[in-house]
This record gives C-alpha cells, sequence and structure tokens, in this order.
C-alpha cells in the first residue's frame, strides 16, 4: 500500500485546491482555485513546499485525518482553528510533524471562515486541465471532483518528513485587515442612478448563509437599478459584484460561474479578495470606492507579500520555548475567576467551619 493521507471525518467542507486554472474561461471553464492564495502560500512555506503547490482548502469547520505509511510535515494557515495531533493541542500558523498513525483533528474556526492544511511534498494526484483544483459543480479536479469524503486516501508525493527545521509564523503576520471592502467602480456602474450608488456604498450589508464558494450573497438595503435589470452575458471575474433583481448584491469568488447577465456595479480588488475569504455568514461589510492606480499599488503589494513569505517564517527552536514562540502561542484559552472554585468547593463541601 502507497504511502497517504486518509480522511477519518471530511469536515463541512473540505477540498484540494492550488492557484486554479488559468486561461480557460473562454471555454466556459471556471477558474476555482483557493480562495486565500496568502493562506495557501504561508501553509506551503512552512513545510517547505513550493508557494503554489495544492493542499486542502477546510470551511468553517476541519477534518480528521491520519498519515497512513510515512512520517510527514504538516501545518494549517488562514482563519483560526482549533487543532490537535493524538489530542493534544497545537498551534496553526507552525510546522508539526505527524507520524504515521496519529491523528491530525481541526475542530471549527474561532476567527475567520478558511484556512489551508498544507502537507509537506504535496499530493501524488495528476492535474486535470492544468490544476489539481476542485471544481464541485463540473466534478472537475481534487480527488473525485468534489468534497473529500469520509475514508478518501490521498497519496503522498514525498512520503518522509523534510530536514529542515520547524517554522512559525511571526506574530506580526497574522492580523486580518480591517475596514471597508474596496472596489473599482464598473463595468456597469451606469445601470445604476445615483440613488442606487449612494445605497451600495452608504450601507452595510451581511453575508448569508447562502454563501458559498462560487457566490458570497449579501443582504442590506435594496439597490434600485437605473432601467433593466439584465445585460447582454459578459464575463465575470474574481470579486465581480453582480445586483439581480432583488437588489442584493453577490459577490463571485472562486467557483464563479464564466459569464453573467446582471450587471455588476463594482468589482472587489484582488488584494482585498483574501480578507474577503475570510468572512462568516452574519459579519458585516462596507464598500469604498478607489482609483485604478492605488488597486494596482495594492495588487503588487500582495504579491510581494507572497513572494517574501519566508521573510515572515521564524524558525522554532528547542521544542518551541523561544521568546517568540510563547508570545505567538494560545497559552490559555480564556480567563477563570478564583471565586468559581470557592463556590463550587463550597456547594460540594458546605459552608467553611468557623
Amino acid at each position: 500500500m502507497s504511502a497517504h493521507l486518509e480522511i477519518i471525518e471530511p469536515g463541512l467542507a473540505t477540498t484540494i485546491q492550488d492557484l486554479g486554472r488559468r486561461g480557460l474561461q473562454r471555454f466556459g471553464i471556471s477558474a476555482s482555485g483557493v480562495m486565500d492564495p496568502i493562506a495557501l502560500a504561508t501553509a506551503n512555506a512552512l513545510v517547505g513546499n513550493a508557494t503554489d503547490t495544492a493542499a486542502l482548502e477546510i470551511t468553517l469547520a476541519g477534518p480528521v485525518l491520519t498519515s497512513v505509511g510515512a512520517d510527514i510535515r504538516v501545518a494549517l494557515a488562514g482563519a483560526d482553528f482549533s487543532i490537535s495531533i493524538d489530542g493534544r493541542p497545537v498551534t496553526s500558523h507552525e510546522s508539526h510533524d505527524l507520524m504515521a498513525g496519529q491523528r491530525l483533528a481541526i475542530g471549527t474556526a474561532r476567527d475567520g471562515a478558511r484556512s489551508v492544511l498544507a502537507v509537506s511534498g504535496g499530493f501524488a494526484i495528476a492535474p486535470m486541465l492544468g490544476s489539481l483544483s476542485t471544481h464541485s459543480r463540473s466534478q472537475l479536479g481534487g480527488l473525485n471532483g468534489g468534497p473529500l469524503r469520509k475514508s478518501d486516501r490521498l497519496p503522498l508525493a514525498v512520503p518522509r518528513l523534510p530536514a529542515s527545521p520547524h517554522l512559525m509564523v511571526s506574530p506580526a503576520h497574522r492580523r486580518r485587515a480591517q475596514g471597508p471592502v474596496r472596489v473599482l467602480l464598473g463595468p456597469q456602474d451606469d445601470a445604476f442612478g445615483a440613488e442606487g450608488l449612494a445605497t451600495f456604498f452608504g450601507s452595510e450589508y451581511a453575508v448569508t448563509a447562502l454563501s458559498d464558494r462560487m457566490g458570497c450573497r449579501l443582504e442590506g438595503p435594496r439597490i434600485q437599478h437605473a432601467g433593466a435589470v439584465g445585460i447582454v452575458s459578459d464575463g465575470t471575474v474574481f470579486g465581480s459584484i453582480q445586483i439581480p433583481g432583488n437588489g442584493q448584491p453577490i459577490i463571485l469568488l472562486a467557483d464563479r460561474q464564466t459569464t453573467g447577465g446582471y450587471p455588476k456595479i463594482a468589482t472587489v480588488i484582488s488584494a482585498d479578495l483574501p480578507r474577503l475569504a475570510q468572512l462568516r455568514p452574519g459579519e458585516h461589510l462596507r464598500f469604498q470606492a478607489i482609483e485604478e492606480d492605488d488597486a494596482v499599488k495594492l495588487a503588487r503589494a500582495v504579491r510581494q507579500q507572497i513572494d517574501r513569505i519566508g521573510d515572515a517564517l521564524i524558525e522554532v527552536h528547542g521544542g518551541g520555548l523561544t521568546s517568540e514562540h510563547l508570545l505567538a502561542s494560545n497559552l490559555i484559552s480564556g480567563v477563570i475567576s478564583a471565586l468559581e472554585w470557592i463556590q463550587a468547593d463550597a456547594a460540594t463541601c458546605g459552608p467553611p467551619a468557623t
């Protein structure tokens, strides 16, 4: 039997993703790909992979899995999930060795929505149309064209531990960006009058539970069209914001359709797509228009961040007992009051002796 990663529990929606299928939209093939490319690059860098190596994208609730026939190195980056190995809590944004037979359990997201689990060496799975990315609606890519299922076996490309030291992400590089989601107007912003545009930029919208990898569906004040609701279908991109007839925005994401017939009021800039991918149902957002030159500068900054991801990593020495490691780790999960112990003791033993 070849060495592989076996899925014991699949989690809510765990798929294999890389940077997607590029250049095929003219054939009606969705680009797909990871929702948060910074998380993919970070997780891969932590285990010594190329930053675009295919990995597992985990949404809201993670899988339980084990390595069969090999000792490997793993790392989780992106949203903040609880994670443990054989019941022992470990930290995300840090590499860990997963020995053959050990169980890696990823719990629910505590902050953010999506994380990426990278495995040293990646998976020995043949790409489909140049990518391992899973596109569930067309059953392209991944292991079987859909989310991972219980008992799936992912063959390991390099079934051994790397000789390199363990790494972690420095605390300064873990902050989530805040503020409005920045957009460029168009390409059909002329389908909305001044009132519609004022509603779009002046209102707060909530992410609904109907959101998925295809689209982020929002709920809030209705955006009024100036005329017809539909347009002649044209191309879409990651971040296109459609306004359908009900006036509620839909932001098209990685698994989007290649064309659409609703007018697109604006497009989320590429630099803000990773944090858009981390919004959970019920969270709110606002939009802010920026100029094209500023969007290009921000896109270049994200590209540089990915290219220089190694600068954000620090070595973990001597079992992780460095100052950087201790400051970055969640040493406690909450605060308890000494009075709780006194009250519990009194309830059990009765009033104190006088």
